[in-house]
């Protein structure tokens, strides 16, 4: 049993390594992406050493995608997407003035308002001044970077020490899931497993799930939208594909900016059609074969709480509270759960409970006495009496009673009186009854 002596010693562990956390964060950084890597990657481990390959050759096949996927974003993807968004800030007015003289007249004719008019210029100049506004900052960075030697030399130790940590914690992640797991209180240990499990099955759900299906479907948006010819086909593609972890928002994004990219490019209704049939192969895809296949029901998030996280993280901690939203909510929800489970099955709950912790039973214990008068019950409590009560045990001819139980005290003498009424007299023959 948890007392509160053990209660206090946990929460002061725990803000001990909090506080710790919070001290070494900027050393901690590589270790902690590593760690993410590691934990993406050890479900393809463990299926490969199942299938009898050794543990150091399967992380080193799977250390050797995952750096050939990075290397082909960064030398082949970055550069296309770059290419595709400063094109698109050069042919902004263009399609600005599309939606403003072909969109936002029949916007007005159906709502009856009037909209206002942005002008193109200075939506090229503020898309200009933040790409620019980008861009300097990853100047000043990495002009920061090189005035600073140390800095040099902690950033280049950093990149070259995330690979090692990220090859070890992979080798290893077992027997260190395994270690911590020992240092855990016996008395905590059941339950801190359990819900390490539940909150285990809903992150890989999300991080492995949901990221692998972002990815399948920017592909196929970038893929489709390339083979009907829209020009910006794979900005368009990731970026429905990005934020497609918030329901129908990638569609609808994707939708409407490839219909307006298909009018202005092309302007005529058959690119149109063509652009809406490939986002409706998307989402099908995603209904029936990759949310069922890659995720499940396992994250287990009505839609509306995913909006809300969403919401609250950017409010909160900004694009990176965007990004750890629905991980953080996620495992809010195993937490949740659990203390539902404690609440339900608590006093505080229970009308049982209580009632008996007062000294009331409860009408539907059934030790509680029956009030109900016998017109009610039948008779049945005095059936169960008479029923219960010992019978009298009955003569033989030996004068000994039967077996069964005690003979009454009134009954010995009588028994005794009706045995020698019984038996005859030495020498003369008894006339008459007994």
């Amino acid at each position: 049993m948890i007392t509160d002596t053990h209660k206090w010693q946990m929460l002061a562990l725990t803000v001990l390594v909090g506080g710790l956390l919070y001290l070494l964060a900027p050393v901690l950084t590589p270790f902690a992406i590593a760690a993410l890597f590691a934990y993406l990657g050890d479900p393809l481990v463990d299926r490969l050493e199942a299938r009898k390959m050794s543990r150091t050759w399967a992380v080193s096949l799977v250390f050797l995608l995952i750096t050939l996927f990075w290397v082909l974003v960064l030398l082949i993807l970055v550069p296309i997407l770059e290419r595709q968004i400063s094109g698109l800030i050069s042919r902004a007015p263009e399609y600005l003035s599309y939606v403003q003289e072909a969109i936002l007249p029949r916007i007005e004719g159906l709502l009856g308002v009037q909209l206002d008019r942005i002008e193109g210029a200075s939506v090229v100049g503020a898309l200009k001044q933040h790409w620019q506004q980008a861009g300097g900052v990853a100047a000043a960075v990495l002009g920061g970077l090189s005035k600073s030697g140390l800095a040099v030399i902690a950033w280049t130790a950093n990149l070259l020490l995330l690979p090692v940590l990220i090859f070890y914690l992979l080798r290893d992640w077992d027997v260190l899931v395994q270690r911590v797991r020992e240092l855990l209180p016996r008395s905590v240990e059941p339950t801190v497993v359990r819900l390490t499990g539940e909150a285990d099955v809903v992150l890989g759900a999300f991080l492995r799930g949901q990221l692998s299906v972002m990815f399948a479907l920017g592909t196929i948006y970038s893929l489709g939208l390339w083979l009907v010819g829209i020009e910006f086909s794979l900005l368009i593609g990731m970026l429905a594909g990005l934020v497609s972890f918030i329901p129908y928002l990638g569609a609808i994004v994707g939708v409407g900016v490839g219909l307006v990219a298909a009018m202005v490019q092309h302007g005529d209704i058959l690119h149109v059609v063509l652009v809406l049939a490939v986002f409706g192969a998307g989402q099908t895809i995603e209904s029936f074969l990759l949310t069922p296949w890659l995720v499940g029901d396992k994250i287990g998030l009505h839609p509306v709480a995913v909006i809300f996280a969403i919401m609250a993280g950017g409010q909160l901690f900004g694009f990176f509270g965007v990004l750890l939203a629905l991980p953080v909510a996620a495992v809010a929800m195993v937490l949740l759960r659990y203390a539902h489970q404690r609440y339900t099955t608590s006093s505080l709950y229970s009308h049982t409970s209580l009632a008996r912790r007062h000294g009331v039973p409860d009408a539907g214990d059934p030790a509680a006495p029956d009030d109900r008068p016998d017109s009610q019950t039948g008779g049945s409590a005095a059936a169960g009496a008479i029923e219960a009560a010992p019978a009298p045990p009955l003569a033989v001819d030996d004068g000994k009673p039967a077996q069964g139980g005690a003979q009454p005290p009134s009954a010995a003498p009588a028994a005794a009186d009706a045995s020698k009424r019984a038996t005859p007299t030495k020498g003369k023959r008894r006339k008459g009854k007994p």
